[in-house]
């Protein structure tokens, strides 16, 4: 069972329905530790938005400076309708950049989608290619858990789920080197499963 493959052939197949609801999400009020993350970027940051989907807030607010990764080939076609930056197809596990490349990172609710082994490798991923200094925020799972919903947002679409938890994920990102500064746990609003914890952290 390939849950890479699985991931990306059901964002390619609920594109459509996905922007849908991002875009009604998009208009409500940003949570703390987006707006949080927002003020720390300054205006020459460059910054990766890794799993942007069609375009999230974080990518948006980067502007030409933002470079949006995604597995999902439909996923990237929607969002060069939203936004100015780079748009790029890969796996957040094997980042298709140098190192040093970026001040900051954001991964909203798309590390959950990678397969919970390969998480500390995708967090390792986001700390070569942070400079010195940078920034990240993340969203974990509110629990530990790996599964798959065979109707996500009512659109007829298996999508699959592998999260670590909180503490497994506080370990990794010291694991990898990186400095929590704060945690927030924020309303899911595509889930039924409460909150998720939004990491931020950043790598001395």
């Amino acid at each position: 069972m390939d849950e890479r493959r699985d991931v990306k052939e059901a964002y390619d197949e609920m594109a459509k329905h996905y922007i849908d609801v991002v875009t009604s999400e998009s208009s409500s009020e940003l949570p703390k530790p987006v707006k949080r993350f927002q003020k720390e970027l300054g205006p020459e940051d460059e910054l990766l938005d890794a799993g942007c989907g069609p375009g999230r807030s974080t990518l948006l607010m980067a502007g030409e400076n933002g470079v949006g990764l995604d597995i999902s080939r439909e996923q990237l076609s929607l969002a060069s309708e939203r936004v100015t930056a780079r748009l790029v197809q890969g796996d957040m596990t094997s980042l298709p950049f140098a190192s040093d490349s970026f001040d900051a990172v954001s991964a909203i609710y798309s590390l959950i989608h990678v397969p919970v082994d390969d998480h500390r490798r995708a967090l390792a991923e986001f700390a070569r290619v942070l400079r010195p200094g940078g920034t990240l925020l993340v969203t974990e799972g509110g629990v530990e858990w790996t599964g798959s919903n065979p109707d996500w947002l009512d659109s007829g679409v298996k999508m699959r789920w592998s999260m670590a938890g909180p503490e497994a994920t506080r370990k990794d990102l010291q694991g990898c080197g990186f400095e929590i500064r704060d945690v927030w746990d924020v309303l899911d609003p595509t889930t039924d499963d409460g909150v998720k914890p939004f990491f931020l952290a950043t790598l001395p």
